[in-house]
Order: structure tokens, then C-alpha cells, then sequence
């Protein structure tokens, strides 16, 4: 009795070609960092301005409260995001609405950040607007996220 031999389907990706894109860029980064070539608060600057019109101005204003917030954080590209790093390890990024086609930008936090509220926190959050009551929270967020 002859055995049936399975048709091979093609190959998927398991990633959209958003995540792919970020993954080259991760690497893309990290070769500019190993040659001494990255600049991180440039990086970071050359990431917001390709952001469209809504994602950079929230994005510009993020990265303000940073920068005022914790000056103890660098500034760097990470999978071509705006990322925000003590020790080289990211504490925060900002991912624009536009890069994933989501509605709405998310600023997040990684696990260097000390947000760790009993057993249950947040460690990311949904931004369409930032207004003066919202740009507290997230400076109030960052400085604690920064320890």
C-alpha cells in the first residue's frame, strides 16, 4: 500500500510586515550603535519627524516631558520607535498610531521601569490627545518609572 504523501503548504509569517519592518530596524540600530555611529537623542529626534502630523506632535511633547522629567534616561531609536533608556535597557517607548495601524498611539513601559504596584500595574497606555491634565500623569509616571 502506497502512502500518501502531505502536500507542503507555503511558508506564512507569523509576523506582519509592520513587525518585520521593526525587526530590521532593531537591527539597523543596533549596527549603528556597535559602530559608534548612533546618536541617540538625534535617532530619536530623526524617528518623531517621520511621524505623521498627529503622532509627531504628541510624540514631540512626550519626549519634552521626558527629557524634563527624567534626565536620567538616554534617548534611543528602538525598533524604530522612541525609546527612553537607563543602563541601555529601555524603561519607555512611544509607538505612533500610524506604525501598526492601530487608532490610537501607546506609551509604554518596559520592565526597567519601577511601576510595580503590588501585583497588579499598567505598563502601557492608549494616547489619542495629550492635554494638560494627561501630560501631568505622564510626567508623574515617568519620574516614578525612572527610580
Amino acid at each position: 500500500m502506497a502512502q500518501k504523501t502531505a502536500k507542503k503548504r507555503p511558508a506564512q509569517s507569523t509576523f506582519s510586515d509592520e513587525e518585520k519592518a521593526a525587526m530590521k530596524e532593531l537591527v539597523r540600530e543596533r549596527r549603528r550603535a556597535s559602530s559608534g555611529k548612533g546618536d541617540g537623542e538625534a535617532d530619536v529626534l530623526a524617528k518623531i519627524a517621520e511621524m505623521q502630523e498627529s503622532d509627531r506632535k504628541i510624540a514631540e511633547r512626550i519626549h519634552a516631558i521626558v527629557k524634563a522629567s527624567a534626565p536620567n534616561l538616554a534617548p534611543k531609536a528602538w525598533y524604530g520607535m522612541p525609546a527612553y533608556a537607563r543602563d541601555d535597557k529601555v524603561v519607555l517607548f512611544f509607538q505612533s498610531a500610524h506604525k501598526y495601524k492601530s487608532r490610537y498611539s501607546t506609551l509604554g513601559f518596559q520592565d526597567a521601569a519601577h511601576l510595580d504596584d503590588d501585583e497588579f500595574w499598567p505598563v502601557a497606555f492608549a494616547l489619542t490627545k495629550l492635554t494638560p491634565a494627561v501630560e501631568a500623569k505622564i510626567a508623574a509616571l515617568v519620574k516614578r518609572a525612572a527610580r
